[in-house]
């Protein structure tokens, strides 16, 4: 990580700065050479005014601009020629081309009036040629030029100068900004570190085990939220170890009791047919609890399944509630308890129909079981725009406020005895939950003991709106 922070920070840093370096230097080179040339090219413009002012080409007083431009080739230590409209040199500052012709690419433009300049590294020096142009009755005439190159051995040395001073500058800049990265990168990634460490422990499981990182809010969040996650991981396998003992209790428990009634059997190989009844009919219950705990299980692992899907369908909810109580009323009717449905109006909605009977079943079946004889279980239905609403209310004997919290977790029973005689496995309000979630939707529980409980389920109307 060390290696590709310092990576990182060198591209977002020093490339930058490398490349900005080298701009520069562009410009620095520039402008060196176009301010020789610009003092350059404003001292030939005055000479060329002043050989149309005393008539150099024409025969006029040469001597006085001669030295001029003696003067002109000393200060810039260059070579200065004059050439006619012939392409005739008529000066020379060498002394070497005197009445031959010069004819170059830079002569010839300069002959159609263009001034050209360019810069010659291989000789280092600036070469510039400057048309002499008369203005007469006839229009504009090119009586001539003057070609001129100057040495920019000095500018050259300074270019070099500023460009090692330039390199200078930027190793030392470079070296810093590396060594801040190196620094920077170790106390970044040092936090991150502890946080992949503890990630190892934890993958071994170390639920337990939590980071105190220090740093940036960002770090200070991942921190906070990494925790929340570890307390989230031990609940889960808190709740996971407990499944499985439970589990594994349930499952036992039937088995046992079989154990010991065959056993009984069997060493009473005489027993009376009476006796032996009684013993198959208390086997016979206890295998059938054995069923209803894995066909709960199987339920509940099926609906645990990410890839569980909801088989939606158009379904009116009204008559899915009182085909439910329909079913249940023979149960309900050997204690005597009565099952009324209320529906303020009609409902249809994209559902799951199965699992959705299944959830509302097991709350009005909660209802029967653990209700007081001669008691009621109420189904009321209702709607808004977005949702609908069922609750179960019944006459029972309540849950306590202590134990509400946990009425939904697997194989979480208030009076364990009192829901083996009711035939209840600890599972159905888990599936009823999990159903509903399914669904987008959301159940509350009130009750006071002695006093009865309602459940209050919430799903949304549109399908769009279901997990």
């Amino acid at each position: 990580m060390y290696f590709r922070l310092i990576l990182m920070f060198v591209c977002i840093s020093i490339i930058p700065l490398f490349i900005m370096r080298g701009i520069l230097l562009v410009d620095i080179k520039d402008r060196l050479y176009s301010e020789r040339v610009e003092n350059i090219r404003q001292h030939s413009e005055t000479i060329a005014r002043q050989m149309i002012t005393d008539a150099y080409f024409d025969g006029g007083d040469k001597e006085s601009l001669n030295n001029q431009m003696t003067q002109l080739a000393s200060v810039y230590d260059g070579r200065i020629i004059v050439i006619d409209d012939t392409y005739t040199a008529i000066w020379d500052s060498y002394y070497r081309v005197n009445g031959k012709e010069v004819i170059s690419e830079d002569a010839m433009n300069c002959m159609r009036g263009s001034q050209v300049w360019h810069h010659n590294e291989q000789f280092d020096i600036v070469e510039l040629s400057i048309p002499v142009v008369s203005d007469n009755e006839y229009g504009t005439q090119v009586k001539g030029a003057i070609l001129l190159s100057s040495s920019t051995a000095t500018k050259t040395a300074a270019y070099i100068h500023i460009r090692w001073m330039s390199n200078f500058i930027f190793i030392v800049i470079a070296i810093v900004l590396a060594v801040l990265a190196f620094l920077f990168s170790r106390v970044f990634s040092k936090p991150f570190k502890v946080l992949a460490n503890t990630i190892d422990h934890v993958s071994e499981g170390h639920f337990d085990e939590k980071v105190n990182l220090e740093g940036f809010n960002e770090i200070v969040q991942i921190s906070d939220a990494f925790n929340k996650m570890l307390v989230k991981l031990n609940n889960l396998e808190t709740s996971r170890q407990e499944f499985v003992s439970n589990v594994s209790h349930e499952l036992k428990t039937p088995m046992t009791s079989i154990k010991v009634l065959a056993d009984s059997l069997n060493m009473q190989p005489d027993a009376p047919k009476e006796l032996y009844q009684d013993f198959m009919k208390d086997i016979v219950e206890e295998i059938d609890r054995e069923n209803r705990i894995i066909t709960d299980l199987l339920s509940l692992v099926k609906m645990d399944k990410k890839a569980a899907e909801l088989n939606l369908t158009s379904v009116n909810i009204n008559e899915m509630l009182e085909l439910i109580l329909k079913r249940l009323r023979p149960i309900a009717g050997k204690r005597n308890i009565e099952l009324a449905f209320e529906g303020f109006r009609t409902v249809i909605s994209d559902v799951d129909e199965v699992k959705l009977t299944l959830a509302f079943s097991n709350l009005v079946e909660n209802g029967i079981k653990y209700n007081v004889a001669g008691g009621w279980v109420k189904v009321s239905l209702d709607a808004d725009y977005n949702y609908f609403y069922v609750k179960v209310s019944d006459s029972g004997i309540g849950i306590g406020e202590e134990y509400q919290d946990r009425i939904f977790e697997r194989f979480y029973r208030i009076d364990k005895a009192r829901s083996r005689e009711t035939g209840g496995t600890g599972l159905g309000l888990a599936i009823t939950k999990n159903i509903i979630l399914m669904h987008g939707g959301d159940i509350k529980v009130k009750s006071r003991e002695e006093q009865g409980t309602v459940f209050i389920v919430r799903i949304p109307l549109s399908s769009a709106d279901k997990a």
